[in-house]
């Protein structure tokens, strides 16, 4: 990065509100996966200070939670009035600290925005129900009450949005957050944490001091401030994204103390393409599908489950595709695919590939790294496809890198027994015009992945669903539907208005 680049970027952390000096330090250092630049060194949070961030969500919670549930969704309306305001900035953010082109980076900036419009209709419909009672002069109903403080620990992969998905409903399901950030995305999550904080300044002048001090706190760290998270008891539910065995740590803990999670973890995600498909449609999917982001989302495609019959087709169109990819600098508009996130995620895409070919795979295309001149210390990698005879150890392994496994297919069935054979069951998709194969696919007896989609590919979900998947995956659920459940604790109210007292179940008693 040049001098001038470099204070450039300096004046759009300070248009996000980032005071960098006050947040120096020597324990994190965050480096751009576009060429190796160091973007800032900063200060880790004491393991000392933890016990007073949880003091201040407690007592917040205490007061927030008395805050009527529309009010709290007025916060989360100037919350996405900031992120809209300063989207452009955030969005240059992200794409500096973690690669992703720009259009990514601006594309996640307005899920904060989505979530925060959807959360502020969700403050006027935390509704219960009313439960019929089979004993006269009765009344059942249920209602939804705030759980208490929410932590959100998130991966660098999606910096900004995962923390507005929880946020949002955290806030006006009445609970404060505490955020931390991935280290290796410290500066996304700060540039959306600040617009936080502006509109709670903004809330506080038009409805003075409802919004207590602790309502929203951000700590910085690794593993260590995540683990004070995960264990103490006065956090009410643990929002956790990363790999599965990330999850395989997190879930145990906090179960240990009958705490609640949401766990948001690996991805294994395939794309079965019929006779029926749409050739030229499924190739445009699968190469935002497999390339986006670089390969690194959880709901990349990895797999491609091919008929035989058309797989000859399909691949020629696909190689053509991959040979007119743009990739470099994401910050260039021309540019489709950014660099992996470092080194080490070059190496864990390599030695996949190897142990393809250990295990009789034949690559079509990609895998070497590229721009080493331009970028010494940025690793770029060409998409990746490779032609497997199987679903061998290594498909069933989540690479995360734009690497694409090809595996082919007679019988519908075998299809979907092929999407379902690996541990993980986020996301899945079938290409198909054929009303019958679509239905089979969708049905109990079809893909067993949290999301199942048809002539579209594995990601780019939107806010309104439910976002999660099955087994390894974490099964949980984030954002859209009725996710917002989890972030508050239910009551079942029974009301006796007769002059009665009749027991259930025909009881006699005395």
């Amino acid at each position: 990065m040049t001098e001038t680049s470099f204070t450039d970027f300096q004046a759009v952390l300070k248009r996000c509100g980032i005071d960098l000096p006050s947040y120096q330090g020597n324990e994190i250092s965050v480096r751009s996966p576009i060429d190796g630049a160091e973007l800032a060194r900063l200060a880790a949070q004491p393991a000392a200070a933890m016990p007073a961030v949880m003091e201040r969500a407690t007592q917040a919670f205490e007061q927030w939670r008395l805050v009527p549930a529309p009010v709290r969704g007025a916060l989360v309306r100037l919350w996405g009035e900031e992120l809209r305001r300063c989207k452009a900035d955030i969005g240059h953010v992200i794409s500096r600290e973690v690669g992703k082109i720009a259009q990514e980076g601006l594309g996640e900036v307005q899920e904060g925005v989505d979530i925060c419009e959807y959360a502020v209709g969700l403050s006027r419909q935390l509704h219960g129900k009313t439960i019929v009672s089979e004993r006269p002069g009765h009344r059942i109903m249920e209602q939804y009450h705030p759980l208490g403080p929410v932590a959100v620990i998130t991966a660098f992969n999606f910096p900004s949005a995962v923390f507005a998905w929880n946020a949002a409903l955290a806030l006006v399901c009445g609970d404060p957050v505490v955020f931390k950030p991935s280290e290796k995305a410290p500066l996304s999550g700060l540039a959306t944490f600040k617009a936080l904080e502006r509109a709670i300044e903004q809330f506080t002048a038009q409805f003075g001091n409802q919004a207590p001090p602790g309502l929203a706190q951000i700590v910085l760290g690794g593993s260590g401030v995540a683990e004070v998270l995960v264990d103490s008891p006065q956090i009410a539910l643990v929002s956790a994204t990363g790999s599965s065995r990330m999850g395989r740590a997190v879930g145990p803990k906090v179960a240990a103390r009958f705490g609640k999670r949401i766990l948001e973890l690996g991805g294994n995600n395939a794309m079965v393409v019929t006779p029926a498909a749409d050739l030229d449609l499924a190739v445009r999917a699968i190469v935002f599908s497999a390339v986006g982001t670089a390969g690194q989302r959880c709901t990349s495609l990895r797999r491609l489950i091919v008929h035989r019959d058309v797989k000859p087709a399909l691949l020629e169109k696909l190689l053509k595709a991959y040979s007119s990819l743009r990739i470099g600098d994401p910050l260039q508009n021309d540019t489709l695919v950014g660099p992996l996130i470092d080194a080490s995620a070059f190496a864990a895409m390599q030695q996949a590939i190897a142990q393809a070919f250990q295990q009789g795979g034949k690559l079509l295309t990609g895998g070497q790294r590229l721009l080493e001149q331009q970028f010494p210390q940025g690793f770029y990698a060409a998409p990746a496809i490779v032609d497997m005879p199987a679903q061998t150890a290594i498909v069933q392994q989540e690479t995360f890198a734009p690497l694409l496994y090809v595996l082919s297919y007679e019988a519908l069935e075998q299809a979907i027994a092929c999407n379902n054979d690996v541990p993980q069951g986020l996301s899945s998709c079938i290409f198909s015009n054929d009303l019958r194969e679509v239905e089979s696919f969708l049905s109990a007896a079809g893909s067993d992945c949290g999301m199942a989609n048809v002539n579209i590919g594995p990601s780019g979900a939107e806010i309104g669903g439910a976002f999660g998947g099955e087994k390894e995956t974490g099964g949980d659920r984030e954002s859209g539907s009725d996710a917002w459940k989890q972030y508050m604790r239910r009551t079942t109210n029974t009301i006796n208005f007769s002059r009665e007292l009749p027991l259930a179940q025909g009881i006699h008693f005395g």
